[in-house]
Order: C-alpha cells, then structure tokens, then sequence
C-alpha cells in the first residue's frame, strides 16, 4: 500500500467526521466556522514541515521511497502533510458529535 492511499483514506475520514460534526451543529442552531480550522491546518502544516524536515535531515527516520508519490517539501514527503490536515479538518467534527454537557453557573 502506497503512503498516498492511505493518506487519502485518512483525509477521506476525517471529512466523513467533519460532515457529521456539521450536521450536529446545524441540528443544535449553530455551524463550524471555516477560518479558525483554516488558521489551524496552516500552522499545523508549518510546524510540520519545521520539525519533519529537521528530523529526517537528523536521520531520526526516513521513509521507503518506493511507497511514495515523490513529491516532497524540503526532505518531507507530501503525504506526510495529510495527517496535520486531516487533523484540523476532523477536531471541529469530533468537538460537535461529542455529547454536550450543560455547565452550572452560579453567581
């Protein structure tokens, strides 16, 4: 299996959550912004092409070539980039489809 399919099914996934986590919130009268998850997946996606680079320039670990689309950002593959992304699509999902607990708030 190549390292693009399955970044492809994880990124399918987390759409799948935040497409469920939406309807949640249309169902309770709100929506999930776009800007903070777009915020969101661009530093996540800096971060990891900061650290990424430096630890495989560092020879902490490496990737098989022949499961790679070839494409890569410094040292980083692209498909190393899916996880950051599918991270900042799918939390926002997740946070909506989670049970809400009503807070007491005394004065």
């Amino acid at each position: 299996m190549s390292y693009l399919l399955l970044a492809g099914g994880l990124l399918l996934a987390a759409l799948a959550l935040r497409l469920a986590g939406g309807a949640a919130a249309r169902r309770r009268g709100h929506r999930i912004r776009v800007l903070p998850t777009v915020l969101a997946t661009l530093v996540l996606v800096v971060l990891t092409l900061a650290f990424d680079n430096l630890m495989i320039a560092a020879g902490l670990f490496a990737y098989a070539d022949a499961h790679l689309a070839g494409v890569r950002v410094g040292l980083v593959p692209v498909e190393d980039l899916s996880y950051p992304i599918a991270l900042a699509i799918a939390l926002p999902g997740v946070r909506e489809l989670m049970p809400q607990r009503r807070h007491d708030v005394r004065t």
